[in-house]
């Protein structure tokens, strides 16, 4: 199937591992431009190599950073058609415990670098005639999960922000959408099972057992894609079935 994306082009956020790494892969197997942003610059360096992307290290919380992901970006391909939000989880926690400066961080981490980019990309999504807003949250905007408050708290914040920017954006062709991932076999995963999942926890998943990467980024590239166009406002799980939310 032809996802129609080729030579179109992206900008992945997080994207030397784990989810932000197979939207990427997915996507440059498409054809499309990826631009690939994250911190560890040797890592991200190998990778970019592999699959044909531009590397652009960074953190998501230095505008200034963010700035020159997108300046970089535009001077080797000449503009921007779809933006993959994506960044590392804040430090699990109990609701009680909960601190100021903690919460201030992980606005700061999940909130304040997609609002900047968002700002910085406009022109080049509303001039694409088919941009992409793709926003990787978590299935605690919808069922808020045991000690990880500060991703109960902000994420639904993104997800709020995607809400109200599809409804703006929609008439400039532009599609907004989050994705939510449940238990995906990634670093942030093994952080928070070092001992990895009891049976228990697999028992969980309807389909017993933990995605892959691979299975979340080929999410992503299809509501980059063509094959989307008529997809937005919307938060998609790709949990295996796990949350048992009826919407």
């Amino acid at each position: 199937m032809d996802l129609g994306l080729k030579g179109r082009t992206a900008i992945v956020l997080g994207a030397s591992s784990g989810m932000g790494l197979a939207s990427a892969e997915a996507l440059a197997a498409e054809g499309a431009n990826v631009a690939m942003f994250a911190r560890r610059r040797d890592v991200l360096e190998r990778e970019a190599e592999r699959i044909g992307g531009l590397a652009v290290r960074g953190d998501v919380t230095s505008p200034r950073d963010l700035e020159r992901l997108v300046d970089q970006t535009r001077a080797a391909f000449h503009g921007v058609d779809i933006l993959v939000w994506n960044s590392g989880g804040p430090p699990p926690g109990r609701a009680e415990d909960l601190t100021v400066e903690a919460v201030e961080h992980a606005v700061e981490l999940l909130l304040l670098p997609p609002v900047l980019l968002l700002r910085l990309l406009l022109p080049d999504l509303e001039r694409s005639g088919s941009g992409r807003l793709i926003a990787i949250t978590s299935i605690a905007v919808r069922e808020p999960n045991e000690n990880l408050v500060l991703s109960n708290i902000v994420r639904p914040g993104v997800t709020g922000w995607a809400k109200t920017l599809s409804r703006e954006l929609g008439p400039k062709g532009i599609t907004v959408n989050c994705v939510a991932p449940g238990r995906i076999d990634t670093p942030r995963l093994a952080q928070l099972y070092p001992d990895g999942p009891t049976e228990d926890e697999v028992s969980d998943i309807p389909l017993r057992r933990w995605g892959t990467p691979q299975e979340f980024g080929d999410v992503v590239c299809f509501l980059a894609s063509d094959r989307a166009r008529y997809v937005s406002g919307v938060t998609l799980p790709v949990d295996g079935g796990l949350g048992r939310f009826l919407l």
